[in-house]
């Protein structure tokens, strides 16, 4: 009986690379490669050498098939990575659990491995079950080796969990748990116990020498060019939420443009823009971190060359678009708004006039085609253009 699930090529690729700096050595046979595991709900990526273990998953949709598990060797995982980049993100990847063979299908190619059936793998679940169920001893102050956590980099941004110094951490993360074992041992010798009190005291004499209110939300921001995009996900982000907030703050005041409507929308649509953008970030952020980071790079170049239009002008054309209909239909649109109504610098003339009568300064306007008063209601107001009239010879 062939088992299979589907998933599209980007989420498999990130299933192997959360899980495949865990992997145990060639010594430990059942642990050097990563663990398919299907359930009712999810497919499973796993991977431990007994100091870490990562877990990550894929929700599945409507998946009737019984639960089946496989263990990919090492050896074929670079290869099959590869194979996995070879696609779009987007493209749909079946995996078929064979008997001996794990097959992975696409629409332009097929990858195969061969897989030993008999291998046991550790409990998982049941390990990673304990750790989240144990309760919290005093006050947990574990040793961890700093290379088992760096395994972690591309899990993004996870949360921890200490539940004894003697007892792995548990981290979460998005669509992934994690343990990472606490270092018993300094060289050959059971490392020493140390509580949170004696590793402070330790430093004590050296951070008297700071003050009790400093916080690290205190230090400085880093202050790029006006002109210069940033290529930081976090800056990136927060420049958009503060213009979504210049310009809905802006907005009510319609004076404030000078009555020129084309620039009031101009400020609403930016508006709205950013806040998309926003939005889409921070869900690219969740799913993929590494792919936000290199959006937001390749995006601050695109800034800073300054071509902006040429680049819409040509991805539109590549996606089937036609850019230079919607150009001339804009531009089309802007010339009947503004045979319809006065140009704006009769309009700020007006204004202008408004204020200085107002304010009590005298001024003579002669006659003229642009900006009149009406005595009625006692202003100065800007006139529309009229068409010129045909002559005749």
């Amino acid at each position: 009986m062939t088992l299979s699930v589907t998933i599209n090529a980007h989420q498999l690729g990130r299933l192997i690379d959360k899980t495949i700096n865990h992997m145990g050595s060639e010594y430990i046979e059942m642990l050097h490669g990563i663990r398919l595991d299907v359930d009712a709900r999810y497919l499973h990526a796993v991977a431990s050498d007994r100091y870490t273990m990562a877990v990550a998953r894929y929700a599945l949709t409507d998946n009737e098939d019984e639960p089946w598990t496989r263990t990919i060797p090492a050896v074929h995982l670079p290869a099959l990575r590869e194979w996995i980049s070879s696609h779009q993100g987007d493209q749909k990847i079946t995996i078929e659990a064979g008997e001996d063979r794990v097959v992975f299908d696409s629409a332009r190619t097929t990858y195969s491995v061969a897989v030993n059936r008999g291998l046991e793998f550790p409990d998982w679940r049941g390990i990673l079950r304990t750790l989240a169920e144990n309760t919290i001893e005093g006050e947990p102050f574990p040793r961890l080796n700093s290379k088992y956590l760096a395994r972690f980099d591309d899990c993004g941004i996870v949360r921890v969990r200490l539940t004894a110094d003697t007892k792995a951490a548990l981290l979460f993360g998005e669509e992934f748990i994690g343990a990472v074992m606490p270092v018993r041992y300094a060289g050959l010798e059971p490392g020493e116990e140390e509580t949170f009190a004696t590793a402070f005291n330790a430093w004590h004499w050296t951070l008297a020498a700071g003050s009790k209110g400093a916080d690290m939300d205190g230090m400085p921001l880093p202050e790029y060019s006006r002109y210069e995009a940033s290529t930081d996900v976090q800056d990136t982000g927060e420049g958009l939420l503060r213009s979504v907030l210049q310009s809905t703050s802006n907005a009510v005041d319609t004076s404030y443009f000078d009555d020129d409507s084309e620039a009031w929308y101009a400020h609403i649509r930016s508006g709205v823009a950013n806040w998309r953008a926003f939005r889409y970030l921070d869900a690219l952020t969740k799913v993929d971190p590494r792919v936000a980071a290199q959006v937001v790079a390749d995006t601050a170049e695109e800034l800073d060359d300054g071509a902006l239009g040429e680049w819409a002008w040509d991805v539109a054309e590549k996606a089937g678009h036609n850019p230079k209909k919607w150009d001339e239909d804009y531009t089309n649109a802007l010339a009947a708004r503004a045979a319809e109504k006065p140009p704006m610098w009769a309009t700020r003339l007006a204004t202008g006039l408004n204020a200085a009568r107002l304010a009590g300064i005298s001024f003579r306007v002669e006659d003229n085609p642009h900006v009149v008063f009406d005595a009625e209601a006692e202003e100065w107001k800007a006139v529309r253009p009229q068409p010129a009239e045909a002559t005749t010879a």
